[in-house]
């Protein structure tokens, strides 16, 4: 039933020719390609010759197309997927979902009323390296977690119009909250741009979580290695979350600080240390891309919320957002006045929380600038 799914695709370049092809892997009968390069169509109609290609977006919005995947430049992402979604079209968007919170509160509230599928592309969602991971927390297995670090590192590639953390950042952010099952309450960020004057190249982003648990993100394009991994610190175990590795993704280790009995004098402070086995957790070798356009075809099909919904990437979109402020206010502390994550999986009952992020996202603010006003003073 799933391959019977017809599916338009607009933006063909890298990661939207991969969406063809993992489609295509998975037998789809209907799927239409758009792009306003000519040459990039050509080049899939070569290498699929069942494609039919478009230059027209429209093409894309007939009573024949069911879902629309949109892996355009982000800047585009808004207009493309509201037209596709007042169009009655369930709709896939690369991360981020827009560049602006009130565009992406937008989609969130079209999609709600008309109780249409809104999917953001936060593919490490759909890792299964990721989901073992999300276990071994969940389970207690490392006990209290005191910190998350991610590492998102390469020697390019730049966008012409967008930042770093635009482009990398939106992965590691829906990542950790992913796998503490809530949202950072305090953001503060650093970033520099060092090659062009206007987009920031290298970011150092900090997380405060509730509970006490935080996390560190280093995104960049100027790192002379490869580097995408994550190191998970808890009170009984430690893991590191490897997704260059080709195979062994996934280590446990059984390392950690006990804290003895201690004083005010320093040689009353006892710390024993604990060196145990390390283990490698086989973890299902699946592509992750695949994964998610399966998860998107099942919930067109059962009418189904995402795991990775609207909700979920207007999260992101806030976070990115406070993320720029703290920047560009040196680093300072900015608070999150976060959505209600807690929705039903039926569609369109999620109506009700759009309206609450908006509240909380109102007073959030207008307390913020009092508090700005009060250290002032």
């Amino acid at each position: 039933m799933l391959t019977m799914v017809s599916i338009g695709i607009v933006g063909c370049g890298y990661w939207g020719a991969k969406h063809i092809r993992s489609l295509q892997d998975l037998g789809l009968d209907h799927l239409i390609a758009c792009d306003a390069d000519t040459e990039r169509l050509a080049n899939i109609r070569r290498r699929y010759a069942s494609v039919e290609t478009t230059t027209d977006f429209t093409r894309l919005l007939g009573p024949d197309v069911q879902g629309v995947i949109i892996a355009t430049p982000m800047s585009t992402h808004f207009s493309l997927a509201r037209s596709a979604l007042l169009h009655g079209k369930d709709v896939l968007v690369e991360k981020p979902l827009t560049t602006d919170v009130q565009h992406a509160e937008e989609l969130v509230e079209i999609a709600e009323q008309r109780r249409a599928v809104l999917m953001v592309g936060h593919t490490f969602v759909y890792n299964p390296a990721v989901d073992a991971v999300r276990e071994l927390i969940e389970s207690g297995e490392l006990g209290d977690i005191y910190y998350l670090d991610s590492s998102r590192l390469n020697l390019g590639l730049f966008q012409h119009d967008a930042s770093v953390l635009w482009d990398l950042a939106p992965h590691d952010l829906s990542m950790l909250v992913y796998l503490l099952g809530r949202n950072p309450s305090q953001v503060r960020a650093w970033g520099s741009a060092h090659v062009n004057r206007r987009l920031l190249d290298n970011a150092h982003i900090d997380l405060s979580f509730p509970g006490g648990t935080r996390a560190h993100i280093h995104v960049s394009w100027l790192e002379p290695i490869k580097v995408r991994r994550t190191t998970v610190v808890g009170t009984k175990k430690m893991v590191v979350y490897d997704d260059v590795a080709p195979t062994e993704k996934v280590w446990i280790y059984d390392k950690g600080i006990t804290v003895g009995y201690h004083t005010d004098n320093f040689d009353d402070f006892h710390l024993s240390y604990r060196f145990g086995h390390t283990t490698i957790l086989n973890t299902e070798l699946s592509e992750p891309l695949q994964l998610e356009q399966k998860h998107f075809l099942e919930c067109i099909h059962l009418r189904a919320r995402p795991k990775s919904d609207g909700f979920a990437g207007l999260e992101v979109v806030e976070l990115l957002s406070a993320i720029h402020q703290s920047i560009a206010e040196q680093g300072t502390a900015v608070s999150i006045g976060g959505p209600a994550r807690h929705r039903d999986s039926e569609l369109g009952s999620g109506s009700i929380a759009v309206n609450e992020f908006k509240r909380s996202r109102s007073e959030h603010r207008n307390g913020t600038v009092r508090d700005l006003l009060g250290e002032r003073r």
